[in-house]
C-alpha cells in the first residue's frame, strides 16, 4: 500500500497588538506567537506609560525580552529619542524588524541575541529600560544586577513580574511605583546618580 506523503504544517498565523497612544495611535501590528511570550496588555501599558509621560520624551530606552515588541513600540510613539530592542528568538526579531520597517521607525533597532549578551558587549547607556522576561526561572533578577553599568542618571527600570515571586533589588534602588493587575505585578524601579556610579568602578 503506498504510503501517503506526510501533511506540511500550515504556517502559523501572526498575531496582533494595539499601539495605544502616540504618533502611531490605533495602529496594529503583528508579532510572532512564540512559546512563553506574553505581550504586556492595553490595561497595563496605560498606567506603565502614564508613569512615564514626564520621563519619555527624547528618553533612550532599552527594550530587554522585547518579543512583540510592545513595550519600546509604545515608546517610539510616544517620543523616545531611540529604542533598542533584544530578542533572542529569530522569528519575533525578523518580525519586529518587519514592523519597524513598516513603521519607519529608524529610531528602532533589534539585536537578535539573549539579554546577558547584550549587555556584555554594549557600551550605551538608556534613560528607560524594560525588563519583561519569560516567567519561568529568575531573569528578572539576574538582568537587573547586570544593568547598572548601562543607565544614565536618574535612570528608570521597569519590571513585569510573577504576582507570588518577590523582586529583590540591588543596593540602591528604590520602588517608584508598584501596581498588581491579576496575576502579575509591575514595578517602576528608580535608580539614583550614586547607585549608577557605583556599577563601574
Amino acid at each position: 500500500m503506498a504510503r501517503r506523503p506526510a501533511r506540511k504544517s500550515a504556517p502559523q498565523s501572526l498575531s496582533q497588538l494595539r499601539i495605544i497612544g502616540g504618533r502611531w495611535r490605533g495602529r496594529k501590528l503583528s508579532f510572532a506567537p512564540v512559546e512563553g511570550l506574553r505581550p504586556t496588555g492595553d490595561r497595563l501599558r496605560e498606567t506603565l506609560f502614564n508613569w512615564l509621560q514626564f520621563q519619555l520624551p527624547e528618553a533612550r530606552c532599552l527594550d530587554l525580552f522585547a518579543g512583540s515588541g510592545a513595550l519600546g513600540l509604545e515608546a517610539l510613539s510616544r517620543g523616545a529619542a531611540a529604542v533598542d530592542f533584544v530578542e533572542l528568538n529569530r522569528n519575533a526579531a525578523q518580525t519586529l524588524k518587519a514592523q519597524l520597517d513598516l513603521l519607519q521607525a529608524d529610531q528602532g533597532r533589534v539585536h537578535n541575541c539573549s539579554a546577558a549578551d547584550f549587555l556584555a558587549r554594549t557600551q550605551s547607556r538608556y534613560d528607560i529600560v524594560f525588563v519583561d522576561p519569560p516567567f519561568a526561572g529568575d531573569l528578572w533578577q539576574q538582568t537587573l544586577a547586570a544593568l547598572a553599568d548601562h543607565l544614565a542618571d536618574e535612570a528608570l527600570v521597569y519590571v513585569e513580574t510573577p504576582r507570588d515571586k518577590p523582586l529583590s533589588l540591588p543596593a540602591g534602588w528604590r520602588v517608584d511605583k508598584e501596581k498588581h493587575a491579576g496575576q502579575v505585578s509591575m514595578h517602576l524601579l528608580r535608580v539614583t546618580a550614586d547607585s549608577a556610579e557605583a556599577g563601574c568602578q
